[in-house]
C-alpha cells in the first residue's frame, strides 16, 4: 500500500496537469518499473506495445545506422513521453529510434489500446499528446538546424549546453568517443575541440568527464 501512494504521489507530481480519473486509469493499467542507468529501453526495429511516462531520472533519444553510428536527438525529463514512440504506438509501426537511460530511471508503461481510448475520454491526455508532439517537433527544428548550418565547434557547444540542461549539473560523466558517437563525428576530431574549449576556460577536462565552466 505504501509503494503504492508512492508511485501515485510521483505520477501526480511529474503531471499534475492530469485529471484524478486519468490518474487512475494509469495507474490500473500502467506498470510501474525502475531502470538502472544506460539500460537500452527500446531499439530500432522494435514493435512497441506501450509507451514509457517518465518519473524520475533521464532517457536519451536518439537514431542508429546499420554500423552502429549514433545521432543524439533529444532527452526525456520527468513529466514528458517520447513522441515518436506515442506515433508508433498508435500505428503498429516499428520503432525507428533507440532508448537509454542517461540515469536510474523511473517509468510507468502504458499499454498501446489505453492510449488510444484516453484520447476521447480525458481532455488532460489529448492536450499532453498534441504539447508532446509539438515540443518534439520544435527540438528536433533546433537539432536539425544545429547539424545543417553551423560547424563542428558549435555544434559540439550546443551538446554540451543541452547535455548540462538535461541532466542539471555542471560535471558531465561522458567520454569523447560517446560524444563523437553521437555527433557522428571522430573521437580525434572532439578531443581536439575539447582541447580548445580547455584552452579558452569554457571547460574542465577530466577522465570521462567534462566540467562546463562558462557554457
Amino acid at each position: 500500500m505504501a509503494t503504492q501512494q508512492v508511485h501515485d504521489d510521483l505520477l501526480r507530481k511529474s503531471y499534475p496537469l492530469f485529471e484524478d480519473n486519468l490518474v487512475t486509469e494509469i495507474e490500473e493499467q500502467g506498470e510501474f518499473k525502475t531502470f538502472p542507468a544506460n539500460e537500452i529501453l527500446m531499439r530500432k526495429g522494435q514493435y512497441i506495445r506501450s509507451t514509457m511516462l517518465v518519473l524520475n531520472g533521464l532517457i536519451k533519444i536518439y537514431r542508429e545506422d546499420d554500423e552502429g553510428n549514433e545521432f543524439l536527438m533529444y532527452y526525456l525529463k520527468p513529466g514528458e513521453a517520447c513522441a515518436l514512440s506515442l506515433v508508433c504506438a498508435a500505428k503498429h509501426e516499428a520503432s525507428p529510434i533507440m532508448a537509454k537511460t542517461v540515469t536510474e530511471t523511473e517509468v510507468m508503461m502504458v499499454p498501446v489500446d489505453t492510449m488510444s481510448e484516453w484520447m476521447a475520454k480525458f481532455k488532460s491526455w489529448y492536450q499532453f499528446v498534441i504539447e508532446t508532439y509539438r515540443a518534439r517537433f520544435d527540438e528536433l527544428l533546433v537539432t536539425l538546424d544545429n547539424v545543417a548550418f553551423r560547424s563542428m565547434d558549435e555544434r559540439l557547444e550546443f551538446y554540451l549546453k543541452r547535455a548540462k540542461e538535461a541532466q542539471e549539473t555542471n560535471l558531465l560523466s561522458i567520454s569523447h568517443q560517446e560524444i563523437a558517437q553521437e555527433l557522428n563525428t571522430s573521437r580525434e576530431v572532439i578531443s581536439r575541440l575539447l582541447k580548445k574549449m580547455e584552452q579558452k576556460g569554457l571547460v574542465g577536462l577530466h577522465r570521462n568527464a567534462i566540467e562546463l565552466k562558462k557554457l
